[in-house]
């Protein structure tokens, strides 16, 4: 497995990838994080892992419920940032989600804010289920955060720039062969930048059959309320789904 080839192992590692995204919200994830709690009712000390946790905001809410949480990401410069909100119960490590990473010993595993579907292979995305499967103990729970992409594509802007800190980025989206691309081009201190980003448009039934055996859907939201699922309407995709032996 060569991670070095993979966009996301250089564009999740770059600062300018977060100085594109500084504007996410800490009050959001905070919000989402209640609301799951009001779900999940898990005990307190209950072992829980943010898959794919970048710079830790939502592990770090996972951490203020009382769970023991572990934050694991790819991204060394994310886990590095990560690390400075590290406490008795949150703890952060760099891991390929595509691996095992525990043995039946995590009562949930959160995946969020779209952190799945970047594989060249798709048969990557079922060894990330499968890794979460081993980790979890009986009954665990997987819950998925991922984008609506029926309206995403529906909605897409084509062309757009943003300025952050002095950087004007210029961002170019398409949809090509099921993935939902995004071109990132900018220039600092005389230098010219370009990155992709490259998700698969997973919808509801690819889910499915990703989970195939291993998970049970219980439940679909739409948003961080939790509120129902609408197709055209809902800006997220939210799995709520059990281990199954």
């Amino acid at each position: 497995m060569n991670i070095k080839k993979e966009w996301f192992a250089d564009w999740f590692d770059s600062p300018y990838y977060h100085q594109l995204y500084s504007n996410r919200d800490s009050s959001e994830a905070a919000h989402f994080i209640k609301q799951l709690n009001s779900i999940l009712s898990l005990k307190k000390n209950s072992k829980v892992v943010d898959l794919a946790c970048g710079k830790g905001r939502h592990a770090l809410e996972l951490s203020k419920h009382g769970w023991e949480v572990l934050g694991l990401d790819l991204s060394a410069n994310s886990i590095s940032e990560a690390n400075k909100l590290s406490a008795n119960n949150l703890n952060f490590g760099v891991h390929d989600m595509r691996m095992p990473f525990g043995d039946a010993e995590f009562s949930a595993v959160f995946n969020l804010f779209t952190s799945i579907g970047y594989f060249e292979d798709k048969s990557d995305n079922r060894k990330v289920a499968e890794a979460v499967h081993k980790s979890l103990n009986e009954k665990g729970k997987f819950l998925i955060d991922f984008m609506n992409v029926e309206k995403v594509i529906k909605r897409l802007v084509a062309k757009e720039t943003k300025t952050v800190n002095d950087i004007t980025f210029h961002l170019e989206r398409k949809v090509v062969d099921g993935y939902i691309i995004k071109n990132i081009s900018f220039e600092d201190e005389g230098k010219q930048f370009s990155y992709q980003e490259k998700v698969e448009a997973l919808g509801y039934r690819d889910f499915d059959c990703m989970l195939y055996g291993l998970f049970n859907i219980e439940a679909i939201y739409g948003d961080y309320s939790l509120n129902g699922f609408d197709i055209e309407n809902s800006d997220r995709l939210i799995l709520l789904c059990e281990k199954v032996d």
